[in-house]
């Protein structure tokens, strides 16, 4: 063989080396295929568990400590709304139907007991007026009667049933005055003798005002509200396990809506369930900070119940606590992750639930960022 061919020869053999270098090169860089599913793959996990390794729980922040034992916290939680004191607020209606023809206050003014809030000429008013200005006039002319029948009888001239019948008939007619004044105060009469007067029984201020001049109002239609801020109580709906520990005296925390701490006392409590609610009313009465609060508004209260504790048994904080579907749950620490537990839970307070089925105390739990398992349990439960 000649140099050249054997040069020609050396270049052939250095191509195929190379060429084949470069193919198990490509075939070593290339993804591992993934694997055929068999029919025998290992089954899937419980819908209910969630895996997560303790480095995953630890970058999560899913806090785990044991279900609690003890007694949970005597404060009842409650909604509660600001009211006027019952004799410190009046509805002010018309007497008797009529034309509202003056309006001496609006919303806002102060009033005092006794004051006239408006007008209503009516019909009903003028008779009242002429009845009791009747009455009146009997009453003179049986008295004169009366006198006249008592001279006589001094001077032997009348018998003395004369006198007798003269005497019933006073006592009839001032019968009669007393109930056509009756009559007139209980429907305000005015001096005018024609109209009715809207007068307030309480001091306080002009809460509601529907009444407008010229406007025919039916009888006991409602015209004004007013109250007096300044004496105020709270109503608040209590759950009916927890109505029973509620006691006169109790001390309250009152929690407005921008956060500010009112102290209070339990004034009373009724201790019946109302069946509309499905809860026991307690009367709350505000402490020295109640000019804070005004009729009609929504706050949070506290009530430190003196009869005992709730119940005892297993408390876990209120985080630990999930609803999946229509299921309550607490996920308990498994050796592979958490595992949803169903429960029934009880009172709630101070940021603890009271566990009465389904959990034991002692047992390890999650606590802190429990939604982030729910949300991972819902996501597996969803791909299926």
């Amino acid at each position: 063989m000649t140099d050249k061919n054997r040069l020609y020869a050396g270049a052939a053999i250095g191509l195929v080396a190379a060429a084949a270098l470069g193919f198990g090169a490509a075939r070593l860089t290339q993804p591992t295929p993934p694997a055929m599913e068999t029919a025998d793959a290992a089954p899937k996990a419980e819908t209910d568990s969630v895996e997560i390794t303790a480095e995953g729980i630890r970058i999560s922040a899913i806090g785990v400590a044991p279900a609690a034992s003890g007694e949970l916290d005597a404060a009842i939680p409650a909604a509660a709304t600001v009211e006027a004191m019952p004799d410190a607020e009046a509805m002010l209606t018309a007497r008797a139907p009529g034309t509202v023809t003056r309006i001496f206050k609006r919303i806002g003014d102060p009033v005092r007991i006794g004051d006239t809030l408006a007008l209503i000429e009516s019909r009903d008013a003028s008779m009242i007026a002429a009845d009791r200005s009747a009455a009146a006039a009997r009453v003179t002319l049986a008295a004169r009667q009366l006198a006249r029948e008592r001279t006589l009888l001094a001077q032997g001239v009348s018998p003395r049933a004369d006198y007798e019948s003269a005497e019933a008939s006073l006592a009839v007619a001032r019968a009669d005055a007393g109930r056509a004044s009756a009559a007139a105060g209980a429907v305000r009469l005015a001096a005018d003798g024609r109209s009715i007067a809207v007068v307030s029984p309480v001091a306080g201020r002009v809460t509601a005002a529907t009444a407008s001049l010229g406007q025919y109002v039916a009888a006991e239609t409602a015209l004004f509200r007013v109250a007096d801020g300044s004496r105020l109580q709270i109503t608040a709906s209590v759950p009916p396990a927890d109505a029973a520990r509620v006691r006169t005296g109790d001390r309250v925390e009152l929690t407005s809506s921008d956060g500010r701490l009112i102290p209070a006392r339990v004034r009373s409590a009724t201790g019946v369930v109302d069946p509309a609610t499905r809860a026991a009313t307690v009367v709350i009465e505000p402490g020295a900070a109640a000019g804070q609060l005004v009729p009609g508004q929504l706050v949070q209260a506290r009530v430190f119940a003196s009869g005992g504790a709730a119940s005892s048994g297993v408390m876990v904080p209120q985080d630990a606590v999930q609803t999946i579907g229509d299921r309550t749950v607490v996920f308990v620490r498994t050796k592979a992750g958490f595992k949803a537990q169903t429960v029934q839970i009880g009172s709630r307070s101070g940021g603890l639930v009271a566990v009465t089925q389904g959990l034991t105390a002692g047992t390890p739990i999650a606590t802190t960022n429990a939604f982030l398992l729910k949300a991972e349990l819902e996501k597996n439960e969803g791909a299926e």
